[in-house]
């Protein structure tokens, strides 16, 4: 109910006006039963106009502190992830990747879409980063198949920092499904979850014309690596 409202009474009205947001392929999403929305991501805005756009409800993975905040607006920020379908994960335990897993495979077994971002988190630079493979590993638990999607212009409309936003016209391009039954049964094989992983990030590449940086991005922003040269989209 309160997706609902969200959508079309309290926030989705805002950002339709300052965002004009357009969707593109929004027929290859399924009418029901489950799939991974394997997403890129630019701005904290990726998590609004994506649900915004989309027919059916999106269930995402969120950290754990959304739902643990103290005071009038911890209260506030838990009330809001939990209404709109949100499940808390905690980050950094020993037991975090599987707990996420666990919970993915849970809302994609109930029939649900499940919101990922592959990358783990935002682009430091607009560009694309290599994908967590924790996605594959859903795919290939459940049968779910995977759909691109791009987020275009949100870094725009919510810069890094900013608390206001910048109008600006925002696209969101979804993908055809992408099926792995072919790899049926060989879950936890690291090299096939890896090639899928691949696959899914070459497409989003294409989609949204972003450069391609074959590094982890939260190892760019913890100055752990520098990355190197990167693939253009569309390249071989």
């Amino acid at each position: 109910m309160w997706w609902m409202v969200f959508k079309w009474v309290l926030i989705g009205p805002v950002l339709r006006l300052l965002g004009r947001p357009r969707v593109v392929g929004v027929e290859n999403l399924p009418k029901d039963g489950a799939a991974i929305l394997a997403s890129n991501h630019l701005a904290v805005m990726d998590s609004f106009f994506l649900p915004l756009m989309v027919p059916r409800p999106i269930k995402f993975l969120a950290k754990n502190e959304y739902f643990t905040g103290k005071g009038l607006k911890g209260a506030f920020k838990k009330w809001f992830f939990s209404s709109v379908g949100c499940i808390p994960i905690k980050r950094g335990s020993a037991s975090a990747a599987q707990d996420a897993l666990d919970a993915g495979v849970g809302a994609l077994q109930d029939g649900q879409l499940l919101g990922l971002y592959p990358e783990g988190t935002r682009s430091p630079d607009g560009r694309l980063y290599k994908g967590k493979t924790g996605m594959a590993r859903m795919a290939l638990d459940t049968g779910a198949p995977i759909i691109p999607v791009a987020m275009v212009d949100t870094e725009k409309f919510n810069p890094p920092g900013s608390t206001l936003p910048h109008p600006t016209k925002v696209q969101i391009r979804i993908g055809k499904p992408l099926d792995f039954s072919r790899f049926e049964g060989m879950s936890g094989n690291r090299f096939i979850e890896r090639a899928i992983t691949d696959e899914v990030m070459y497409e989003l590449m294409k989609l949204s014309g972003q450069a391609y940086v074959d590094v982890y991005a939260q190892d760019v922003k913890d100055g752990v690596v520098v990355p190197g040269e990167d693939r253009e989209a569309g390249a071989a």
